[in-house]
């Protein structure tokens, strides 16, 4: 019979795996991409209407953009010159609407 430690151990989460959720959450990690994120909920805004929305420079928020687009958590699309961002799926508004209901149980 194998006991408990060795089932857990025979079932851990390869390195891979647990290298892109660890990259996953230093992206959210961020006060601005969480903003970022949550604006995108909605649906999808150019690059300039985040810059408005978020009250920074095109460039900051085209960084933090990269940041989110390289852990896939937003997509983007080029539509004449503008740059359309939105989530990169279900998965991650999902993700993200718990992690406000979460905090949102122990925030006064």
């Amino acid at each position: 019979m194998i006991d408990k430690t060795e089932n857990i151990k025979m079932n851990l989460l390869n390195d891979k795996t647990t290298s892109k959720v660890s990259q996953f959450f230093k992206a959210i990690a961020d006060p601005t991409r969480i903003k970022i994120l949550f604006a995108l909920k909605n649906g999808p805004l150019s690059v300039n209407e985040l810059t408005s929305v978020m009250v920074m420079t095109q460039s900051a928020v085209s960084h933090q953009l990269r940041v989110l687009k390289d852990s896939n958590l937003v997509i983007n699309k080029k539509i004449g010159k503008e740059v359309y961002y939105r989530l990169a799926d279900d998965h991650v508004h999902v993700i993200f609407n718990q992690a406000i209901e979460h905090v949102g149980e122990w925030v006064i």
